[in-house]
């Protein structure tokens, strides 16, 4: 008889198993005292997606968020950013980065030679907070197991990642984004334990509050350090 998942660590362990992604590190997952890494194929986007869709609205605190904010771009984009969680703008059209923010962002993607449509753009949280406040940990842990199965899939050559709760969340840190931007980190798939470059860098929201010629400068430094991993020219060079 199949066991019906009904507390909140069952529910994960069952999204983990549909999603094919395990959270235990790589070298913990043993099979007869060996350890091992799972060899199963990653989940398209769009099976990633459905199930998010099952799961939304994640847990009792999102269950205000009018819809899901899953993620949209190349799903073989080399470049992925991740931000916080979506805000009220996304929470009306269901995209993610398309506020005042997100037009920022489009604008640092275009400085940096490359359309919104080449990469990937996603957030921790796949609903929207109440009143925009920061992801609680629950959420961030009910979401995780598809942001993880996202990037899973997309294998992306270089991940940004936007602000502190994305920051801490990717590099698994409890480090501030002023003390993390600009130094290269890793993200590791907990399915394969392969290590991909990230570069933390401020949130477009903070910059829009803070637009001096200093933190501009701080956000592009960042973004041309990923230029130069990726191979790319500016727009504006």
């Amino acid at each position: 008889m199949t066991e019906i998942p009904t507390t909140p660590a069952q529910r994960l362990r069952a999204i983990d198993q549909s999603l094919g992604v395990s959270f235990r590190p790589v070298a913990a997952q043993t099979t007869g005292g060996q350890s091992t890494s799972s060899t199963a194929a990653p989940a398209s986007l769009e099976s990633i997606e459905a199930k998010a869709q099952q799961a939304f609205p994640f847990t009792n605190g999102l269950a205000s968020a009018s819809q899901l904010v899953f993620g949209e771009g190349n799903p073989e984009a080399d470049l992925v950013f991740v931000g916080e969680a979506p805000g009220a703008d996304e929470d009306r059209t269901g995209r993610p980065f398309v506020g005042a923010a997100g037009q920022k962002l489009d604008e640092i993607i275009a400085a940096m030679g490359l359309r919104r449509d080449a990469v990937y753009i996603c957030n921790v949280l796949k609903a929207r907070p109440p009143k925009n406040r920061a992801p609680l940990p629950d959420e961030i842990a009910a979401c995780a197991p598809f942001l993880h199965a996202q990037l899973q899939c997309i294998q992306p050559a270089a991940i940004v990642a936007l602000g502190g709760p994305a920051a801490k969340f990717l590099l698994d840190t409890d480090e501030g984004i002023s003390r993390l931007r600009g130094r290269w980190g890793a993200w590791r798939n907990p399915q394969t334990g392969h290590d991909t470059p990230v570069m933390p860098t401020f949130h477009p929201a903070y910059l829009l509050r803070q637009y001096t010629p200093q933190v501009r400068g701080q956000v592009w430094q960042d973004m041309q350090q990923v230029m130069k991993r990726l191979g790319l020219t500016s727009a504006s060079s």
